[in-house]
This record gives C-alpha cells, structure tokens and sequence, in this order.
C-alpha cells in the first residue's frame, strides 16, 4: 500500500488547540472565507475567554459592545459541542488509526494476486471497503467540528480587549491634569469671527473649502501659503522631537489590505453602523481571482503595525520604537461630521504617528514615554490643553486603556467647552499581534519558545486640529495678525507671524491700453 493511497483513503485527523485556536492537519494550513490565503493566521487566546465568560461579557457591556455581550457564553456552547464530538467519535478514530497501521505494512499482504489475508482473516479489500467508510463517516464529523471551530474563532475576533483597571468606568473621562497656563482672553463680540480659524484662514488666505468642495466635496480642504509651511514644519517639529527620544523614522503606505485594517480593530463600521474606513473598488477580474482588498489606511498604526505582521523578533531587540508621518482617511460620514465645520474633522489628513511593540510587562513604560513626547510638543507650541484618562465607552476595540490630550479652541466654546481632541495614546497588549501573528522569539532556556508583544500607539501630532488651534490661539487681534509659534520657525523660511496679504489693484484702463 503507497503512502499516496493511505491518504486518499483515510482521512486526516485535525486537532483543536485551545489556547492557539488552531487546526493543523497533514494536509497543510486551514484556510477560511473570510480570510484570503495570504492574510496572517490569527492565534486568539480563547481558552482565556472559556475559562472567564462573565469576565469577557461583562468587558463588553462597559465598552458598549452589547451585540457582543452573549459571545463568550457561545463560545463556551460551542465548544462543549466541539468536545463531545470529539469524545464520541474517539472509538472511530481509534479504528480508523489502526486500520491505517494494518495497511501500512506491506508484510501483512505477501500473498499472490492481492488475495493474502491479514492475521484476522480479513482480505485487503475489505479493510480498504472498511477505510472508506470509516473515511466518510469522519469527514462528515470533522466538517462538522471544522463548522464549530470557526464560528468560536469568528465570535472571538469581534470581542473588544479587555479594559485596564485604571480605566474609568461608564462616559465621563478623569481629568488629569492641564498643559500650560489658560491665555484665551474674554470672550469679545469680534470672536465669533476672528478668534475662528475658518474665518483667519479665509481672511489671510490660507485656507480654501469652497475650491475642495468642488474638487472633492464637504470634508476636503486646500492649505495654503503660510498655511501649506506650516504643515510640514509641524510634521518636521513632531518627528525630530520623537527622535530625540530614540524613535526611529518611518514612512508608511496609505493603501492597507482590509484584513491587516481589521487585525488591528478597525472595521468598515463602528458600534454605531458609521463608516468608518474607506475601501478601494475591485475589478471584476480581482473578484474572481480572489485578491484582497484594499483599504485607505485611518491612521498610521494600521500600516506600522503591519511591519511585522508573520513575523518574529527577538526579545532582546524589544522594545522597537517607530515614528512615522502619513496622510489618513476617515469617512465619519455621520452626524459627527457634518456639525463640525472647518478643520476639526475632515476626510484626509496628515498625521505623525508613533508606535511600539514591547515585550509584555513593558507597555506602560512606552505609554508614559509617548504621554512625555506629546507634552512636550503641545507645551512648546504654546497651547493650552487637558490631559484625560478616557473611559471605557471611548475606548477602541483593540485597547486596554486610552489617554487624551484636547487644546482649548476659542471658537468651539459653545461646543464642549472649548476642548477638543489633538492626540490620543492607547495601550492594545497583544490584541493586534495575536491577530497579525507577530511573535517574540525568547531566548534559550525560556519556558516558551514563543510568545506575543504588546503593542502601544500614539499621536505624535496631528496637523489639522493642531493647525487650526495655533491659528485662533495665535491671533493677535490688535495687531490683526497670527503669531507663529518659535520652535516652528525654523522650518518657516524666516516668517514669524502671518499678515493678511495685500491685494492686488486691477490696472486701470490707461495701463491696460498702454500694456
């Protein structure tokens, strides 16, 4: 009997690993629908959640995950099926295996012509007719626990991570502390006008939203002039100082396939059914090949999170700190978005991003470094702003806990107070890597070969908002100008306020005819 026919008349017996969440088979790796061929294995730790139901349903309900909150319970259901079939068909599995022994060796068919007989007196062709059947029976079993297994593995994936004690609970956030002094003066009947940086932006000619709506639509913009400089002398600020605390630089792609989107806890749709992400449009001829889509990345965690996704790394280079500058692309085409003109909230945007994989144990020493890095930049930019601890219904589905920093914006007083959001920090422990099968190799003589990161992201600066805030903290009403923060200055080819330029007069019909 060839090794070829033993396979074609036996099947291959897939086990279920509970705390990895995988089958492997001889037959090579699972592959689902729902993933293409080349998208990372997730390894979901869902013995944890077996073992903690009411912990993970209770995560939930704090995280306004309520379709979610029966999940875990499922997942136990499901499980406690997957199990009993593997119990009672132990017997099956147990002849089929010895079936495969008897064929396997050739000295128990020495006969002529095929006619020799076992040592039960059974001929080779009715062990081959018994393998067939008990074939049969077992495909249709393992198809069944295959069935199972992957809907644990699909309600597994849509549970949020759990949430960091230090987290509070419910909507209100803590606030922690403030970034320099309040300068916003009295509130004066000019500053419905002046003190808005749509209105500075216009007036001084930096910004332009009438000529992006026709180009692009509501949620575009044009920067301009002083404007357009100020753009990359922040990008510029923002990456120096994170190099300056050992951050090393990276520029990422904008274009991300939709399942590394997913692995990182973004998905088309929020809690809410808002859209949050944008995808590219197939061809037809993709769609039948099978090739994964793509994605425009909402931030620059999605691709830097990427970098290594079935890939391992040593402990010993852990932990890897990245900076990187990218223009991101948020849909938010809802009712948050429309109420908010200008540009506190647009489509696309520039952001600098900083990112980091630590081994576990190390995330709150990467959080506070970049909670540091962020302080530093908005004091010396010279705005006012509030350092939050987020609460749980404001969290992501990849983090464990959340820290906001919002600048006052003398326009927005009407609206939260003035506050507005301008970085956020986020601790995910190995909610992505597990996704994206990044691993840490561990040196010889550890309990574990392998293991999984953490990882924590963090908003370096984003231009937009930040942009905005320096245009209406930095108006100098008395001398109708907008000053420039100096730590800008270098890359602002000498400008250190913005004046409204001079227009030019048309020429009169004496020059016109003398031209």
């Amino acid at each position: 009997m060839t090794k070829w026919e033993l396979q074609v008349l036996l099947p291959k017996r897939k086990l279920f690993n509970g705390h990895a969440n995988r089958y492997f088979s001889q037959c090579g790796p699972r592959c689902r629908e729902s993933l293409p061929s080349i998208a990372p294995r997730p390894s979901l730790n869902i013995k944890h959640i077996r073992q903690n139901p009411e912990l993970y349903s209770q995560n939930c309900l704090e995280r306004n995950y309520k379709a979610q909150s029966d999940s875990p319970f499922k997942i136990v259901k499901l499980f406690e099926k997957w199990l009993l079939s593997q119990k009672s068909t132990r017997g099956l599995r147990e002849k089929s295996n010895a079936i495969r022994t008897q064929l396997s060796h050739s000295r128990t068919f020495s006969g002529i012509e095929g006619e020799a007989q076992d040592g039960q007196g059974k001929q080779k062709t009715q062990l081959v007719e018994e393998a067939q059947d008990l074939k049969k029976q077992l495909s249709a079993i393992e198809a069944l626990e295959g069935q199972l297994n992957n809907e644990i593995e699909d309600l597994a994936a849509e549970l949020p991570n759990l949430t960091s004690d230090q987290t509070p609970r419910g909507d209100e956030p803590k606030v922690l502390g403030y970034i320099n002094e309040h300068s916003n003066p009295p509130s004066t009947s000019h500053d419905r006008t002046w003190r808005n940086h749509v209105h500075i932006g216009t007036e001084f000619d930096l910004l332009d939203f009438a000529g992006a709506a026709t180009t692009s639509g509501w949620g575009w913009y044009y920067l301009k002039n002083e404007a357009a400089l100020l753009e990359q002398a922040l990008i510029q600020y923002a990456v120096r100082v994170a190099m300056q605390h050992g951050f090393t630089v990276v520029t990422p792609p904008s274009m991300v396939y939709s399942h590394i989107a997913a692995a990182c806890g973004f998905r088309p749709r929020d809690q809410s059914g808002e859209q949050q992400v944008y995808d590219t449009q197939q061809s037809e001829r993709d769609q039948e090949k099978g090739k994964p889509s793509h994605s425009l990345a909402g931030t620059a965690e999605i691709p830097l999170a990427g970098m290594k996704a079935d890939a391992a790394v040593d402990r010993a280079d852990l932990p890897i700190q990245v900076v990187g500058p990218s223009r991101c692309y948020r849909a938010e085409a809802g009712a948050r978005g429309v109420e908010t003109k200008g540009l506190y909230r647009v489509h696309e945007f520039t952001k600098v991003e900083m990112f980091a994989w630590t081994a576990q144990g190390g995330e709150d020493e990467a959080f506070l470094s970049m909670l540091s890095i962020q302080q530093e930049i908005l004091q010396n930019l010279g705005l006012h702003c509030r350092i939050l601890e987020m609460p749980s219904t404001d969290l992501g589905a990849s983090a464990v806990r959340k820290q906001d920093i919002e600048a006052f914006f003398p326009s927005r007083r009407e609206k939260d107070g003035g506050w507005g959001e301008v970085t956020s920090t986020s601790i995910c422990t190995d909610y992505q890597t597990r996704r994206l099968n990044t691993r840490v190799r561990n040196p010889a003589g550890s309990q574990t070969k392998m293991d999984f990161p953490s990882t924590v992201n963090g908003t370096a600066l984003a231009v937009p908002r930040v942009l905005a805030a320096l245009l209406e903290n930095g108006w100098d009403e008395k001398e109708v100008c907008v000053r420039i923060p100096e730590v800008l200055w270098p890359w602002m080819h000498g400008m250190q306020i913005i004046k409204k330029k001079r227009r030019l007069e048309a020429p009169s019909k004496h020059q016109e005819t003398k031209g």
